[in-house]
């Protein structure tokens, strides 16, 4: 099966779409089609829905699988998904507006805005807890399979407990000197946003963003969701699915978490970024830019975006998990050029991450503007092809036709195996780090990998050998 489908898709990708939305060839609803099906038998997804959108003309639309396989009903376009962090992008937004207002300052302590932080807090600007560079601690703990705020039997009971928690914690790192996921960042901003309209976080959401854009759809907590439409959230373990099970967040984290939405509203919020209707185009571009953080590099979330620059474009989102993520990409300026891609599940046997999966659509949807995806799911085509002249075909295509720069191309395959190897197992992931390392044979990183890649299998002679050759190359030269 896997060799029939991996040819299937290589034929697919074969054929380079031009951007421009005008000229996209009727067959790519086909094409897209068989990818969702390709995703759901290699990750084994129990529902998806999928939108591909390019300059404010919808593409594609689709949805495949269960939403709930326990009653084996369909997924369709209408089907609610649990989105979780994706809420994020709604705080973010609202905060983004009163930025673009000239009321909020990022750069200026939050104490400015919210009274009576923790004296740990008083100094940490708004930038630094929109982009989890704060240091601050969280205002919860996993026990017993269950949130657990420090001092109560569940979560904290309001929003004031709950940063009083969080804040009670030690500083976790200098603010700004790295990035470390945290809910109790975005609390704060919903207390920003709650004491700057003197209304409830939903409220302020509701009024600001959903109504306008008309996203009926959208709501939080799974009990908002009527039991006809909601695409019940599965986990994968030990390669099959299992209800989630998951504990309902509190009303006051909805600001982090607990989304619930659908492709066509998450396409109408992306689009009315994209277009300038919920705050100026350019305050956006100024403020999608990553932050540099003071121990070094760059912080991969701007303005509590994921971002990304691939390609010559800039692509900024968020995850829910493994289950759902969003996708805006422009090059240049959002007036120039744009796409949006939204794919959401309700979980896969597999745990596949989000990116993987928004990813293969971009390399279906246009392979040319977009080749680190197209490398990418040539590569998983690669890892699950039998066939005895696979590798032969995958050196001429990347030698002849990836699109991607020969100086990132070790570096793209590299990351690509470590991604295989997360959603489809170290077996064959293996066949990428070998390739790697054929095609970059004085690599020291490339052996590395492969190295790891057998540790991983428990292969541990073969690992350690490959270890010693790789620290071999790594020795500069006398």
């Amino acid at each position: 099966m896997y060799r029939t489908l991996a040819a299937a898709l290589l034929c697919a990708l074969a054929i380079a779409l031009p951007a421009s939305a005008r000229d996209v060839p009727g067959d790519l609803t086909a094409q897209l089609n068989a990818q969702l099906q390709a995703n759901r038998e290699r990750y084994g997804v129990a529902g998806q829905a999928v939108l591909v959108a390019h300059n404010g003309t919808v593409l594609y639309q689709g949805a495949s699988g269960e939403r709930d396989p326990v009653t084996h009903a369909p997924t369709t376009l209408d089907s609610i998904f649990a989105a979780q962090s994706m809420a994020k992008l709604l705080t973010s937004t609202l905060v983004m507006q009163l930025v673009d207002q000239g009321k909020v300052d990022l750069d200026a302590s939050a104490s400015r805005y919210v009274p009576d932080l923790p004296a740990a807090w008083q100094t940490i600007r708004v930038r630094d807890f929109l982009n989890h560079s704060s240091g601050i601690g969280e205002y919860y703990d996993r026990v017993d399979n269950r949130w657990v705020s420090k001092g109560y039997a569940g979560v904290a009971p309001d929003l004031a407990a709950a940063l009083k928690v969080a804040g009670s914690a030690p500083m976790q790192f200098a603010t700004g000197s790295r990035v470390q996921y945290t809910q109790a960042n975005y609390l704060l901003l919903t207390a920003l946003l709650e004491a700057h309209y003197r209304k409830p976080y939903p409220a302020i959401a509701r009024e600001r963003i959903l109504q306008p854009l008309k996203m009926t759809r959208t709501s939080w907590g799974l009990a908002s969701v009527s039991a006809q439409r909601a695409a019940v959230p599965y986990i994968g373990k030990d390669g099959q699915l299992q209800p989630a099970n998951e504990d309902p967040w509190p009303d006051y984290g909805w600001g982090h978490a607990d989304l619930q939405t659908t492709v066509g509203d998450m396409n109408r919020f992306l689009q009315a970024l994209a277009t300038g209707k919920l705050l100026r185009t350019a305050t956006l571009e100024t403020l999608w830019q990553p932050q540099k953080l003071s121990g070094g590099g760059s912080n991969f979330f701007s303005t509590g975006w994921d971002t990304t620059r691939s390609d010559g474009y800039t692509q900024v989102g968020h995850d829910g998990g493994t289950r759902v993520r969003a996708r805006l990409a422009y090059k240049g300026t959002l007036a120039s050029d744009y796409w949006v891609f939204v794919y959401l599940t309700n979980g896969s046997a597999r745990n596949v991450w989000s990116s993987t999966l928004v990813e293969s659509t971009m390399a279906v949807a246009a392979p040319k503007e977009f080749p680190h995806a197209a490398l990418s799911e040539r590569l998983i085509g690669y890892a699950l092809d039998e066939s005895t002249d696979a590798t032969q075909a995958m050196r001429s295509w990347l030698r002849d036709s990836n699109g991607v720069p020969k100086g990132e191309l070790e570096r793209a395959i590299n990351a690509d195996g470590y991604a295989i190897r997360e959603g489809l197992g170290a077996r064959k992931a293996l066949k990428v780090f070998t390739l790697n390392t054929a095609l970059y044979p004085d690599s020291a990183n490339a052996w590395d990998s492969l190295a790891e890649c057998h540790a991983a299998l428990g292969e541990k002679e073969t690992a350690d050998r490959l270890y010693a050759k790789s620290k071999a190359l790594a020795k500069p030269l006398p």
